[in-house]
């Protein structure tokens, strides 16, 4: 049976893609790598495979902890619903999370609620983007496991 880290790895990369030399995301941030911002990140920037691996590695930690900080009750569900949750928050960050009606579901573990309330998170400036579609259906998904 796959781990978390390793299904949010796989979906993290399946939804992000790779990409050395920093661009700007829809959300008009410098992205890097896999999906990665920060100030560090600007624009000219250029990185190796291998940057972009440990910058993955090492932001799929810090997840994961914040996850489990602010969402105590994942650690006893399964990998599949873990991974689901931290994929949303390494998208969106743990703030969104936080005073999401879907943290409130998952806390609650009204799956079926949180399945519904997820795909809801498909949007960038008010528009339906179809990767963000695409990724919340891939995490609705992986609730109902």
């Amino acid at each position: 049976m796959m781990k978390t880290k390793e299904i949010l790895a796989a979906l993290i990369k399946d939804s992000e893609g790779c990409k050395l030399t920093a661009y700007l995301c829809p959300a008009r941030k410098w992205t890097i790598g896999f999906g990665q911002t920060g100030k560090d990140i600007v624009e000219g920037l250029k990185w190796t495979q291998r940057q972009a691996d440990e910058a993955l590695d090492a932001t799929i930690d810090k997840v994961l902890a914040d996850m489990f900080k602010a969402s105590k009750s994942l650690l006893d569900e399964s990998p599949a619903k873990q991974a689901a949750i931290a994929d949303f928050i390494y998208n969106l960050g743990i703030t969104n999370y936080k005073k999401s009606t879907l943290k409130m579901f998952v806390d609650s573990r009204q799956w079926e609620h949180a399945r519904m309330e997820i795909l809801k998170w498909n949007k960038g400036g008010g528009k339906v983007l179809r990767g963000l579609d695409i990724r919340r259906q891939k995490e609705a998904s992986l609730l109902a496991k």
